[in-house]
């Protein structure tokens, strides 16, 4: 029997675990990484080092791949419409991930498919930001669009519409001097009002080619200086009928734009009750990590299916709550030796950690914690990924 290859295009953890994934099916992986260290790159047997950025690369890769899929959104959309042409099964496709490459079409499509999203639009220089946070400060009242409450203007949100991640080309401006940062690097630039938001939620769902999708429970997302510290699943005390909304929209969005894999929804629960759209993500996420342990399919798991168009495993999670901490690098090198304390002093305690470098506010690892007890659960957690980062001791 012949078992199909997932070529990956990117060596980081999000490859590393999703080559796990595959492992218990006998799915074989062929990985495109960086250097011979990248995260995936130690564990997986099949490793060519090059550039994702190169066409001639990319075709020499897939040769002998039976899907390609990724595990970040930066090959160049050109370069996989022509792998397309070349005949390539490509999940998620250039036309659906151009979205989640580019925030000037993902705002324009959410637009245009009535998704609700902040106030937002392209600007040009910082006397064009100036323009756009007094545009949002009252724009729009008289035709029952925005309130008129003032809270529109500035602070607002600069993003660069391509790149960026764990809060890396994204600026917080409070005035047009302030704005002309984002500019030097002389690609378009996004502007948003900042949201008032209670907390940011997440909405992960899985679709495959034939349309068979799946939705895992709404997490909140705790982010800490611009990244992922906790997720919480579900998230606490979301109205049942808001947490099928939200589903429902991740759902729809998938469907709309295409998706084949996992497409990860980041949002904002505003304070007076409604959802806004903040984020995509056509990979594997970090809000979705929590269901390595928590739920019965994988995040992983089931975008192997789904690029396989396989049928997709069932998400919902084993425990009443499931908690995901983040284990950053710190000024404590040498993680292993705190696997005595920490396994000795929670037994159910899941540590993945990624083969990589420890270095300050570089993400290493992650630990899951489960249980009936919220508090409790989220105490283990937090302990756990300070005592191994160093900043808890005891």
């Amino acid at each position: 029997m012949t078992f199909p290859v997932v070529g990956m295009v990117g060596g980081g953890q999000l490859a590393r675990m999703t080559h796990e994934a595959g492992i218990p099916l006998g799915i074989k992986f062929k990985l495109l990484s960086d250097t011979p260290q990248d995260s995936a790159a130690q564990v997986v047997s099949e490793v060519v080092v090059g550039d994702y950025r190169d066409l001639d690369t990319l075709r020499a890769f897939a040769r002998g791949c039976d899907v390609l899929t990724f595990d970040h959104e930066h090959v160049p959309t050109e370069h996989l419409r022509a792998l397309e042409a070349d005949g390539v099964p490509v999940r998620p496709g250039p036309e659906a991930l151009v979205h989640a490459q580019d925030k000037g079409v993902m705002r324009a499509k959410l637009d245009a498919i009535g998704v609700p999203c902040p106030r937002h639009r392209i600007v040009s220089d910082p006397e064009d930001v100036a323009r756009f946070a007094a545009e949002v400060s009252g724009r729009g009242a008289d035709e029952g669009r925005w309130p008129d409450d003032g809270s529109g203007g500035f602070p607002v949100v600069l993003k660069t519409v391509r790149g960026g991640y764990d809060g890396k080309g994204v600026w917080v401006v409070r005035s047009s001097k302030e704005a002309e940062e984002p500019f030097r690097a002389g690609v378009p630039v996004l502007a948003e009002e900042k949201v008032d938001f209670a907390r940011e939620l997440a909405a992960n769902i899985v679709r495959s080619p034939h349309g068979q999708a799946v939705a895992y429970p709404v997490v909140e997302s705790i982010q800490v200086n611009g990244v992922c510290d906790t997720v919480i699943a579900p998230a606490p005390g979301l109205d049942p009928e808001l947490a099928a909304h939200t589903q429902e929209l991740a759902l729809r969005i998938g469907q709309e734009l295409g998706v084949v894999g996992h497409l990860a929804v980041e949002l904002f629960e505003t304070a007076d009750g409604r959802i806004l759209v903040n984020e995509l993500a056509m990979r594997p996420h970090n809000s979705g990590h929590w269901t390595q342990d928590g739920a019965i399919t994988s995040q992983f798991a089931n975008h192997v299916r789904a690029v396989l168009d396989l049928p997709l495993g069932d998400p919902r999670p084993r425990a009443r709550w499931t908690v995901m901490a983040n284990v950053l690098g710190g000024d404590y090198p040498d993680m292993y030796s705190a696997y005595l304390h920490c396994m000795a002093r929670d037994p159910q305690l899941k540590i993945h950690m990624y083969g990589k470098d420890v270095k300050p506010g570089r993400k290493v690892g992650h630990v899951n914690t489960y249980g009936d007890d919220l508090a409790e659960v989220r105490e283990r957690a937090a302990h756990a990924a300070g005592y191994l980062r160093g900043t808890i001791t005891e």
